[in-house]
Formats: structure tokens, C-alpha cells, sequence
């Protein structure tokens, strides 16, 4: 007997369980943390100069420190524990990747990586290793230190990177009237049971560097000056923290959004909340002015990569989602507020802190 087709999730159900996802809830913790720095540090963390000389801005991937001839760019990650226990070698892998793509979203190029690892025996720490090893080799970015412990109580890892950027892609640098741009990496398939969306390991090392080459360029060529990578927080998660670095509202449009095959709003509905909830490998938000849509595009068709118009921005507090109707009609609903709430808090700067690409 075949199975009926399931009924696509209503707008208001997925937004309740995106709302109460782990990517959404991570990130709200962001602004938990920067409270207790904040009321550490002698000046606070909202204080000017301090955050001016250090190019600290809370939501942007990195920090970008200016040095007279650009910026220099510094982001780490750390790795869920359960992740790393599940499946070292990725999650050795993708420590490296990640911030790869941290850097690449704010227009630069990677330096070097660094590592901190805890591990109860020894034997714990080969598979994450080589997995770090291998996105090394593979993204051409080199391993030049880092920290061991082999008498913690369980395996834990995390990773930083040091990059440049000649021009600066920044959250904070997105204005009303752009649209949302999504591009995305389809040549892959899921890694276990996490959603993680894998079209890197299986890619030739000169795709991946010419893929992540894109997001400079483009900064570079003037197209675009505000960008996020697709963090674990999903394609709508992410595009709620580049929104609130710039203070704006959105309506985005889900029938836009790139999806693997059977991952659609009209597919499966686990498939598809999977896929929004996905860290992609390769996947960003750029915001871009209507002018220069088709050249942001044709750079990214070019190398096989799927790129759509999700969005456009405006000014205000809300972030509606649209969606078509069996009907035809269009329905809305809304995924956040900001001012009913904070989704990680993200420090605006004033004008004398605003960054300049």
C-alpha cells in the first residue's frame, strides 16, 4: 500500500519549532554570555573605543581588526560535545571548515589554523586529527599550533583562524531596500543523523578554494558589502542575526529558498525543517542592491553553485516568513520581533565605530 503524502507543516507550527530549535536556542545564549563580559570588563563590552581599536562588533563571524591595509580577521568555534564524540573525524573536519567559511563571509582569505583539544586517553584524539589534517590539505590552509589535554572528562574540541580581508563584508553593513540573496552548495548529501549537509568532503580541493575564493572576490568587486555563512542556527536563524546586526525587518519568501531535492516546503515536512535547520558546508546570505543581482548571481551559477532571491529588507522590527497557498494566495507569518525581543543581542555600533569596507 502507498503512502499518502504528508501535509505541509503550517507556518505558525514551524515557526514554533524553529523558535524552539537548538540552533535558535544556541544562538540566544550568545547574548547571555556578552552580558557577563559586559559587566566584567572595566569599561563594558558596549565601550567605544575599546570595541573600535579591538573590531569587536557582538553578531559579526569574526573579528576584523583594521591594519592599515585591510583587515585582519580572527574567528573560533568550538564543537557540541556530543558531536564530537558521535563523529570525530567530521567534527575534526568540519571545526576547520567552519572557520573557513566564517572568514570567507566577511570577504576574506585564511591564514592559518590553530587548535585546542581535551581528551580522557590519547586514542581519542587521532580520528579528530586526521579529520583537521584533512580539511587542512584540502582547503590549503595550514595547522601551525595549538593546545593538548588528555586528562579531561570527555573529548571536546575547538578551533580558530586568523584571515584578511581587503574589503570587508560585515552583518552590520545591510540596508533597507537589498534584497536577501541565499547561495548554496546542492552537490552533497546528510552526514548521520545531525543536520549537516556534507558537499564538502567529497569535492576536489581546487572546487572548495575556488568556491570560498567567491566571497572575497565579490567584496572586492563592489557587489556586496553585507554577508553571513548559514551557521547552526539554519537559513532562517542566520538570516535573524545578520537582520538584527542591522537593525531591519524582512519578508521572506520559503518557496525562494534553494533545497536538495524532496527538502521543499511541499515535500516531506521533517525533510524540509531538516534543511532549514541545516549547517550546509557551504552555504551564505548575502544582502545585495537590486543592481547588481544578476552579477552576484552569474558569479556563483558559474562554479555550479545554487543561488536564489529569498527576501528583501526594510526598515522596522518584524521578519515576516511568506509562502504560497493551495489556493494561490500568499501566507504569512511572523518569525521574530526584535522589538519584543533580542535573538542574540547584537551590539550596534554608533557612527563612530561604523566599519567602512
Amino acid at each position: 500500500m502507498s503512502r499518502a503524502p504528508s501535509s505541509p507543516l503550517s507556518l505558525t507550527a514551524l515557526v514554533q519549532q524553529l523558535r524552539a530549535s537548538r540552533g535558535f536556542t544556541h544562538k540566544r545564549d550568545i547574548g547571555l554570555v556578552a552580558g557577563s563580559l559586559a559587566r566584567a570588563l572595566p569599561g563594558g563590552l558596549h565601550d567605544t573605543t575599546l570595541c573600535a581599536q579591538a573590531g569587536v562588533l557582538l553578531g559579526d563571524d569574526c573579528a576584523a581588526i583594521p591594519d592599515g591595509e585591510g583587515h585582519l580577521l580572527f574567528a573560533i568555534e568550538g564543537m557540541v560535545e556530543d558531536f564530537v564524540a558521535q563523529m570525530p573525524w567530521f567534527a575534526g573536519y568540519s571545526a576547520v571548515m567552519v572557520n573557513l567559511s566564517d572568514i570567507a563571509a566577511m570577504g576574506g582569505r585564511p591564514v592559518a589554523v590553530t587548535d585546542a583539544i581535551w581528551a580522557s586517553e590519547p586514542e581519542q584524539v587521532g580520528p579528530i586529527v586526521q579529520g583537521m589534517a584533512a580539511a587542512s590539505a584540502a582547503y590549503g590552509v595550514p595547522i601551525v599550533g595549538g593546545h593538548s589535554n588528555y586528562r579531561a572528562a570527555h573529548a571536546q574540541l575547538a578551533v580558530s583562524v586568523l584571515g584578511r580581508a581587503q574589503a570587508l563584508l560585515s552583518s552590520f553593513h545591510a540596508r533597507a531596500g537589498q534584497v536577501l540573496m541565499m547561495v548554496a552548495d546542492l552537490r552533497g548529501q546528510w552526514e548521520g543523523a545531525y543536520p549537516f549537509w556534507n558537499a564538502s568532503t567529497m569535492a576536489l580541493p581546487e572546487q572548495l578554494r575556488g568556491d570560498l575564493a567567491l566571497l572575497p572576490e565579490i567584496a572586492e568587486a563592489g557587489l556586496c558589502a553585507s554577508a553571513k555563512d548559514i551557521s547552526m542556527a539554519g537559513i532562517l536563524g542566520t538570516s535573524l542575526m545578520l537582520l538584527e546586526c542591522s537593525q531591519l525587518g524582512a519578508n521572506i519568501t520559503l518557496d525562494a529558498i534553494p533545497h536538495p531535492p524532496g527538502h521543499g516546503p511541499n515535500d516531506d515536512p521533517a525533510a524540509w525543517l531538516r534543511w532549514l535547520q541545516a549547517f550546509p558546508s557551504y552555504g551564505y546570505l548575502l544582502a545585495v542592491e537590486w543592481g547588481n543581482v544578476a552579477a552576484v548571481q552569474a558569479r556563483f551559477q558559474a562554479r555550479g553553485l545554487t543561488v536564489a532571491t529569498i527576501g528583501t529588507l526594510h526598515e522596522g522590527t518584524h521578519v515576516w516568513l511568506r509562502r504560497a497557498s493551495a489556493s494561490g494566495d500568499a501566507e504569512r507569518a511572523l518569525l521574530w520581533d526584535f522589538a519584543a525581543a533580542p535573538f542574540m543581542g547584537a551590539r550596534v555600533p554608533d557612527q563612530r565605530e561604523v566599519r567602512t569596507a
